[in-house]
C-alpha cells in the first residue's frame, strides 16, 4: 500500500496514527514527487490523503480508516462495546464534518480572495467555531461512563487519532484551548507515544523545515 498525502495534512496524519497504531507497514508518498496533474488523474476529488491497494485508490481518510480497521482488525481502534463504539464514532464525526473543513486553507483563502472578508473576520470565524467544536468534544469526554486516560478507552483508539491533528490545527489557527482540560490531558498522552509522535507533520519526509524527532 502507498498513502499519497504531505506533511501538513491532517486528514493524513489520521492516517498515519492508525497505521502505525495498528503496525502496519505503508509506503509514504508526498504529493509533491508526483508528476503534474498524476495526482488529480488518481483522485479526481483532488483532496488529500489517498490510500493506493495495488493500484486501486482510496479517497477520503474516514474511507481508509474503516478500511483499515476492517482488514486489519487487530488492535482494534474501534471499543468493544456498541455504544461506546457509537460514541467514538461520533466524536471523531463532529471533527470531520464540523470543524475539520473550517481549517481547510483553501477554504479560508475563499473567504479572503472571493468575497473580500478580511483577514481579522477570517480569523474571527474560524476561532468561533472551532471553539464552539472543541468546546462539544469537551463535554463529550466529560459525560462519559468511564473516566478513561484516553478518549473512549485505555489505550488510544479512533477518536483518539481524530483530535489530536485538529488540536494541532486549532493551535495553529490561534484557538484558545485552555479551557479545555480534558482534551489537552488526552493530548499529552498521546504525544508521549511512539505512533503520534513519528506521525506529526515534522516527522515526515517532506516536511520543508528540520525534521523531529
Amino acid at each position: 500500500m502507498r498513502l499519497i498525502t504531505r506533511w501538513q495534512n491532517s486528514a493524513g496524519e489520521r492516517v498515519r496514527i492508525a497505521l502505525r497504531l495498528k503496525k502496519i507497514e505503508c509506503e509514504y508518498v508526498p504529493v509533491g514527487t508526483l508528476a503534474p496533474g498524476e495526482y488529480r488523474r488518481l483522485n479526481p476529488q483532488g483532496l488529500l490523503p489517498a490510500l493506493d491497494i495495488g493500484g486501486r485508490i482510496v479517497a477520503q481518510s474516514s474511507a481508509i480508516l474503516e478500511y483499515l480497521e476492517e482488514t486489519f482488525p487487530v488492535p482494534a481502534l474501534l471499543p468493544a462495546d456498541p455504544v461506546t463504539r457509537a460514541e467514538a464514532r461520533a466524536f471523531a464525526a463532529h471533527i470531520t464534518s464540523e470543524m475539520h473543513a473550517i481549517t481547510v486553507r483553501r477554504v479560508r483563502r475563499y473567504l479572503g480572495t472571493d468575497l473580500g472578508v478580511d483577514e481579522d473576520h477570517v480569523d474571527r470565524w474560524v476561532s468561533h467555531w472551532l471553539t464552539e467544536g472543541f468546546r462539544a468534544l469537551e463535554i463529550a469526554l466529560a459525560n462519559r461512563a468511564t473516566d478513561w486516560p484516553f478518549c473512549f478507552g485505555e489505550a488510544p483508539g479512533w477518536a483518539d487519532l481524530h483530535l489530536i491533528p485538529q488540536i494541532e490545527n486549532g493551535r495553529r489557527l490561534g484557538v484558545d484551548l485552555m479551557p479545555f482540560p480534558r482534551l489537552l490531558g488526552v493530548e499529552e498522552r498521546c504525544n508521549a507515544l511512539e505512533a503520534f509522535i513519528l506521525s506529526r507533520p515534522a516527522a515526515q519526509p517532506d516536511y520543508p523545515g528540520e525534521r523531529l524527532p
